[in-house]
């Protein structure tokens, strides 16, 4: 559900890639009516049962997404040798025991992986239900 101060955060955001971070929040948003998104860290933050991802908006020359526990996905557990999920499995780096980001580099990227970014946000909803 869209928070008003996540609008007047967005509304007052430059960015560079600032498109491509709003496509990204509404991608994020349109998975569940459940997930709610806050400032949380200076940055939009999504929420379901729990901190879900952030926005990071002090990088400046890509559109990322971190999510919090990523390592908890399938497609997070992929990158120390697990089993890849899905779709999203390619979609997300890092090697931390927690944090996974994706990184999107212009729009024709955040089109091109919307389905991955939407799978990583569904498998999320479903771990925690």
């Amino acid at each position: 559900m869209p928070a008003a101060e996540v609008d007047a955060f967005m509304d007052a955001l430059e960015h560079p890639l600032k498109e491509e971070l709003a496509a990204l929040r509404e991608i994020i948003l349109s998975v569940d009516p459940r997930i709610e998104e806050s400032i949380k860290w200076k940055c939009p933050t999504f929420s379901f049962r729990g901190v879900m991802a952030s926005l990071v908006v002090r990088t400046r020359k890509k559109a990322q997404v971190m999510f919090h526990n990523g390592a908890a996905l399938a497609g997070g557990a992929a990158l120390a040798g697990g089993a890849a999920g899905s779709s999203g499995a390619a979609l997300l780096e890092g090697e931390g025991k927690m944090v996974r980001h994706a990184n999107f580099a212009d729009m024709a990227a955040v089109r091109e992986h919307a389905d991955a970014l939407r799978d990583l946000v569904q498998e999320w909803i479903e771990l925690k239900s």
